[in-house]
């Protein structure tokens, strides 16, 4: 995997370290970072469709079809 160097404001560093180890979820900071990196994804993936979906005025997948979808292509993308 490619190695990045990240800058974060105090506050923000202070809100992954919480996030991290024995109190969080994550066990460190690349891991949540690539979670939350995952969820704007999928948060931008979702959007498009709607935007695509309100411009047809016409929508063929339920929700549940569209998030099934965007999940196949993110693991396809891993």
């Amino acid at each position: 995997m490619p190695r990045q160097s990240v800058t974060l404001t105090e506050k923000n560093d202070e809100w992954l370290k919480l996030q991290v180890g024995s109190g969080g979820d994550y066990t460190n900071k690349s891991e949540l970072i690539n979670d939350l990196v995952r969820r704007a994804r999928r948060a931008e993936y979702i959007n498009q469709k709607f935007d695509r979906a309100e411009k047809s005025d016409f929508v063929y997948q339920s929700p549940q079809e569209m998030l099934a979808e965007f999940k196949h292509s993110v693991n396809d993308g891993n």
